[in-house]
């Protein structure tokens, strides 16, 4: 029996794929994703930025591949990338031929606007010949004719139909590599959608709000949209839709899944709005500590509360904390792993704090690999 039943979250079971080295579904972790916004052929651009999404923890990174100069460029891309490429293929197939050719570790396409069932079956060559998966990309935005003429507009059970169509057309073809998404940017299709295929299909699932907005607005459809989909344990691969640096992407993808308690990656900041009775300025302080902690990958937590009101109590649930002394008082208290430990000026408080999480962090990978070390 669970200790914290509440917080439970079981996931669909569903068969499990590869996406290049990346297990996808079955009781691998919810991989995240992001996408470039480079032009593809500009070689150098293009595998500077999918650097830059690894940096931040992609463990899957989409290209598009609109032309040939596109898709010519994929081979040297892959090539650099520290992370699987999948390409992103839209209105001709010989581009996902293309793809798999150069080396793509997954070829992403679209029902509505690939072609006939034939060419199809030419992609699935490619993709069976090169070691590729591929990914069933439904969105409401682009349904086919028939099935708009058919439901009237773009709606779940249309959304579903255009994905189990296709499917069929890989299983027809006995290929079974293969994950679906069925994104809109109404976050109440998108979750209704989801929840019909994952009763209907046992394949992976990649979740997205597609076309979501900016930084702000999109982050939050997409919390609302993902979270409540992750939480009734749908979904296996997921990517943050935003107008934005593709980097923010990947931040607000794992914030969503460390907030689900899916997926632990960096410092998970734990702080109050602020209010008068704060000890020293919050806001100010929160914001230099994510800056100066970025670079930090190992999991932890840390507490930074302005007041004794909820500070003892939070501080005593994560790794490190501080606690401010209160209005008017020029110190505060450091917790580590939940006890008091000593006090601190508030002067002092962000280098110190950062000099804390630096040393545990580096605690943490050491012990792990002695017990790696001890387990071989």
């Amino acid at each position: 029996m669970s200790v914290r039943p509440w917080r439970d979250i079981e996931r669909r079971k569903c068969r499990q794929i590869m996406v290049g080295t990346v297990p996808v579904g079955g009781d691998a972790p919810i991989a995240v994703q992001s996408m470039t916004n480079t032009v593809t052929s500009d070689v150098q651009a293009t595998i500077r930025q999918v650097n830059e999404l690894a940096e931040a923890g992609a463990d899957i990174v989409r290209v598009s591949c609109p032309d040939p100069e596109s898709t010519a460029a994929l081979k040297e891309i892959v090539k650099h990338s520290p992370v699987p490429i999948v390409a992103d293929i839209h209105f001709h197939y010989k581009r996902g031929i293309e793809a798999a050719e150069a080396g793509a570790a997954c070829l992403r396409i679209n029902p509505g606007n690939i072609g006939s069932e034939a060419r199809v079956r030419e992609v699935i060559k490619a993709a069976k010949d090169h070691g590729c998966s591929m990914r069933i990309g439904v969105n409401g935005g682009s349904l086919e004719k028939d099935l708009l003429e058919k439901y009237g507009e773009p709606c779940p059970e249309a959304m579903v139909e255009s994905a189990l169509d296709h499917a069929r057309i890989l299983q027809d073809n006995d290929f079974h590599e293969f994950k679906i998404s069925v994104k809109a940017s109404d976050v109440f299709l998108t979750v209704a959608a989801y929840h019909a295929l994952a009763e209907a299909i046992d394949c992976p699932l990649h979740l997205g709000v597609t076309e979501a907005g900016g930084l702000r607005t999109g982050a939050v459809k997409s919390a609302i949209g993902l979270g409540s989909l992750l939480w009734a344990g749908i979904g296996d691969t997921i990517r943050v839709s935003l107008s934005a640096d593709p980097v923010e992407e990947v931040k607000v993808g794992y914030d969503i899944l460390k907030s689900l308690g899916l997926r632990h990656r960096g410092v998970n900041v734990i702080s109050c709005p602020s209010c008068a009775r704060q000890g020293f300025n919050v806001i100010e302080t929160v914001e230099k500590l994510e800056k100066r902690l970025a670079h930090v990958t190992t999991p932890m937590t840390l507490s930074v509360i302005g007041c004794v009101v909820n500070g003892p109590g939070e501080a005593r649930e994560t790794d490190i904390g501080f606690t401010g002394g209160g209005a008017g008082k020029e110190h505060g208290m450091v917790y580590i792993n939940g006890s008091p430990d000593h006090r601190l000026d508030n002067d002092r408080l962000v280098d110190h704090l950062v000099e804390l999480v630096e040393k545990r962090a580096a605690e943490i990978k050491a012990e792990e690999e002695r017990a790696a070390v001890a387990a071989e």
